[in-house]
């Protein structure tokens, strides 16, 4: 390429640095094969750089919204219009290329918009609309296919596919989740204006977008690195374990996190593993940072909480309001903090006058989630949202029960404070049972208590 690029093809590859326009205009002619200048791109050709990748269905996508830029002077944009999708017929240029490239991978919300639009589209329609339903197609091929990348270029940071959650589920559970904020007309309609707000204000879509293209064909820039989308994950027993968490799940929670919250995700606590105690659970809980809570009950209904700090055992609310209630089966949903109290996080144990269990939001009776230190039951009681959070009924039943816990650790674990004692070390409550009688003779609370399991044998 050189001075007879248009216009419009110069100003899209000013976007690039100078050391990766020789890899952008270096596309055509990979793909091509033998280098000649003057053909087009075949579906052929697509699929012979994705075929790996992404399924049959989406290279289709990525092809049509390729065919559909138009790239005379002036112009530049991807079209839904029926003069843009016959060119379906005749291939991609080296220009429309470059265009869909840049747009892709440098482009503005009303650059992809239109990119979104073909791609949502059903074979050559030549309409300027699309349904929920075929949003929802598009963003279930395009989630398979990350999570395919993710896969075959090694970045699953840990997580064991094989270990985990229903990956088709959790695919269209997710799917579901990003169709909810779309603002389609009252027919269930979006248009290209829709189309742009909501990829404006929900900035997965750019980066699926830009991580299916940049891999499927061979656009990797150096000065970015790689797209992970999954946090790390340390020190997890995976042949013991059947995680609750599924990729696509994974994926919409980490993000969910405050800023900063990078530290690799370490599983505390699980049923399966642990067995059906509080005490232990709440032993892995201690001095952990923020974690991540997760629960099914017996109705198949998945959900849980982010606690923002490390938990304390104390009669008092604890936490702020970066803390958040969440559902994953059968829809997955966040639920931030409304502001209306301040009753984010509680533990509690051997009390005689106050609830004894693990809650987050709501209050005493009524919590949003309410795990009953008793265990194997708890209660989201919710009429109508939990004043803490926002949220419905999270389960399936107001009062349900058990059947599987996870808890996982989600950042930084509390620094030991000056002077204490080391991990594994007997609390001088154990050695002298005279100070544990006198404190409990003198109102003195033993906090402790409940936190510690018997020892268990080492051979």
């Amino acid at each position: 390429m050189g001075n007879t690029d248009s216009v419009v093809v110069q100003k899209r590859l000013a976007r690039f640095r100078p050391e990766e326009r020789p890899l952008v205009e270096g596309v055509f002619g990979r793909l091509h094969g033998d280098g000649a200048s003057g053909k087009a791109l075949t579906l052929e050709m697509f699929k012979s750089s994705m075929d790996n990748l992404a399924s049959d269905s989406m290279i289709r996508r990525v092809y049509r919204a390729a065919c559909c830029v138009e790239a005379e002077a002036g112009a530049g944009a991807v079209s839904g219009s029926g003069k843009a999708n016959t060119a379906a017929t005749s291939g991609v240029s080296r220009e429309q290329l470059v265009i869909f490239l840049a747009d892709v991978l440098r482009g503005t919300a009303e650059e992809r918009a239109p990119v979104v639009l073909a791609m949502s589209q059903e074979g050559a329609g030549s309409s300027e609309i699309v349904t929920r339903e075929q949003v929802s197609q598009f963003l279930q091929d395009i989630l398979s296919a990350v999570v395919q990348i993710l896969v075959h270029r090694g970045r699953l940071q840990g997580w064991k596919l094989d270990r985990m959650g229903d990956l088709a589920m959790g695919v269209k559970l997710l799917a579901e989740q990003m169709c909810s904020e779309l603002k389609v007309s009252e027919q269930g309609t979006c248009d290209l204006g829709c189309l742009e707000d909501w990829v404006f204000r929900v900035s997965q879509v750019s980066a699926y977008l830009e991580l299916l293209v940049s891999e499927g064909l061979g656009v990797v820039l150096s000065n970015r690195p790689p797209v992970t989308l999954l946090p790390p994950c340390l020190e997890t027993p995976w042949s013991k374990l059947k995680c609750l968490l599924d990729l696509p799940t994974l994926m919409f929670l980490a993000p969910q996190l405050p800023d900063g919250y990078s530290a690799p995700w370490r599983l505390l606590f699980s049923t399966h593993l642990h067995g059906e105690s509080f005490s232990r659970m709440v032993a892995g809980l201690a001095r952990q940072g923020p974690t991540l809570l997760l629960i099914r009950d017996t109705r198949g209904h998945v959900f849980g909480a982010f606690a923002s700090h490390a938990w304390e055992m104390k009669p008092q609310f604890q936490g702020d309001s970066r803390c958040f209630l969440f559902t994953v089966n059968p829809r997955l949903r966040v639920y931030t903090a409304t502001g209306y109290n301040q009753h984010f996080m509680y533990l509690n144990q051997n009390q005689q006058t106050m609830p004894n269990g693990l809650g987050m939001g709501g209050q005493h009776g009524y919590w949003g989630l309410w795990l009953d230190s008793d265990f194997g039951c708890g209660h989201s009681r919710a009429r109508p949202k939990c004043t803490t959070y926002g949220s419905p009924q999270l389960s399936g039943d107001e009062e349900f029960t058990l059947d599987h816990v996870e808890v996982w650790a989600v950042g930084k674990p509390t620094p030991p404070e000056e002077g204490e004692e080391g991990r594994g070390k007997r609390s001088v409550l154990d050695m002298d049972p005279e100070v544990q009688a006198i404190m409990e003779m003198t109102g003195k609370t033993l906090h402790s208590q409940g936190l510690r399991e018997p020892e268990e044998d080492q051979d």
